[in-house]
């Protein structure tokens, strides 16, 4: 659609109640016009993932530092997803009692500052860390195999990166360093901007006072931002698809490998391997591309939008606060594409249960329900799980990285 036509809809819009000869307001300071999607969907299915969310990653650290004696590297990246989750699901009933009352809710009130200054950060730090861990995890499992699996002739990649690389990948204190930076690099780079959209943006501008009517925090300051917000989420949307095509192309490799190792007679136990390794990708790429991408295919349209928007003004006339912002729809299907995202919390926990083997057995073993592998397994330790094979997975021996692949016991 075209400015031109953007325009036109706009103004049609409003025409026919408030007067445009003394141009003064912005549309900003119309209100918003939430609907059943927002008053009760939205609220209902917040408090969905609250009841699934928090005890699914509850549990699911509980396993990764309790019950795991072996642990991975692998591991240590989905036990700090599940941290970030924790995280996430803690704010989700703060986002359902917003979305059903912040129509009602004074901007200057506590539970309004609440939402803004502690919530939106947390949503969105959870987001980032999630996307920059899965796809670590994806390209970690990709050059491990790559590296340890010989088909008919050595995939190209391994030349791209040095030995020490590889070696790396196999230790958990490198692992731990690896998340350790992707939580300083996500809070120090999502901390600052929500920071100057709560003090700044969301409330600063006060186009809802100067109409005469009252602010209230489910408002378009609050949903829509400001321009400073809007430009850095730009580049963030970049980076999820560049980390997007990292898993794409990690898939595509692994599945031309893959196809060489099968033309080969040598290598006919590493296919199989090969095979869960495409598997888990694949399952990777598919949560990223159900839960995370529409929500980034859409922002960038929802941007064009409301930066359109910006450039038009309207004179308050006298019933202005009961109008609606033209934008309302596209503000509630933002929130229901959000929704989604922050839904892979409730997610993670079935995916490391179907596609972890150390993972689903110890967790059938919590509840009772493996007793097959009772006398393989360790109970789960109050002190945290054992280190005895941290050495193994510090001494950079490729034996053992290929032996805890095969036996499928990483994502």
């Amino acid at each position: 659609m075209s400015l031109d036509d953007l325009v036109t809809d706009e103004m049609e819009y409003t025409s026919d109640t408030l007067p445009m000869d003394n141009v003064s307001l912005p549309f900003s300071a119309l209100s918003l016009c939430p609907t059943t999607a927002t008053l009760f969907f939205l609220p209902s299915a917040y408090m969905l993932l609250f009841l699934t969310a928090l005890p699914g990653n509850a549990l699911s650290l509980w396993v990764f530092r309790r019950c795991i004696s072996s642990i991975s590297p692998i591991h240590v990246c989905l036990s700090h997803l599940s941290i970030s989750n924790l995280m996430l699901s803690i704010t989700t009933p703060f986002l359902a009692a917003y979305y059903a009352w912040g129509s009602i809710w004074s901007l200057s009130g506590a539970w309004c500052q609440l939402v803004l200054h502690g919530i939106t950060p947390v949503l969105h730090i959870n987001i980032y860390i999630s996307m920059m861990i899965l796809t670590w995890v994806a390209l970690s499992r990709f050059a491990a195999l790559i590296q340890n699996t010989h088909a008919s002739r050595p995939s190209g990649c391994t030349k791209l990166l040095p030995n020490a690389f590889f070696s790396h990948l196999k230790r958990t204190s490198f692992a731990t360093r690896v998340c350790a930076g992707v939580w300083a690099v996500t809070v120090g780079c999502i901390v600052p901007i929500t920071v100057y959209y709560s003090v700044k943006e969301a409330v600063s501008v006060n186009a809802s006072a100067r109409s005469g009517c009252v602010e209230v925090c489910y408002s378009p300051d609050v949903e829509i931002g400001g321009s400073l917000s809007a430009t850095f989420t730009i580049p963030v949307i970049i980076l999820f698809f560049l980390f997007y095509l990292l898993v794409l192309l990690s898939y595509v490799t692994v599945l031309r490998h893959i196809r060489r190792s099968r033309r080969s007679t040598t290598v006919t136990t590493s296919v199989s391997l090969l095979g869960r390794v495409l598997r888990n990708i694949v399952v990777i790429q598919v949560v990223i591309s159900v839960c995370l991408l529409p929500y980034h295919i859409f922002k960038p349209i929802f941007l064009s939008r409301t930066h359109d928007l910006r450039q038009l003004t309207y004179s308050p006339g006298p019933n202005t606060c009961s109008h609606c912002h033209p934008l309302s729809s596209l503000i509630e299907l933002k929130n229901c594409l959000f929704l989604l995202a922050a839904l892979r919390g409730s997610t993670d926990p079935l995916m490391y249960f179907l596609l972890d083997k150390t993972f689903r057995h110890q967790t059938l073993r919590l509840f009772g329900y493996d007793q097959n592998n009772a006398g393989n397994q360790q109970t789960c330790s109050q002190t945290g799980s054992t280190t005895k094979r941290t050495g193994q997975l510090q001494d950079g021996n490729v034996a053992t990285a290929t032996a805890d692949t095969s036996q499928g016991s990483v994502l």
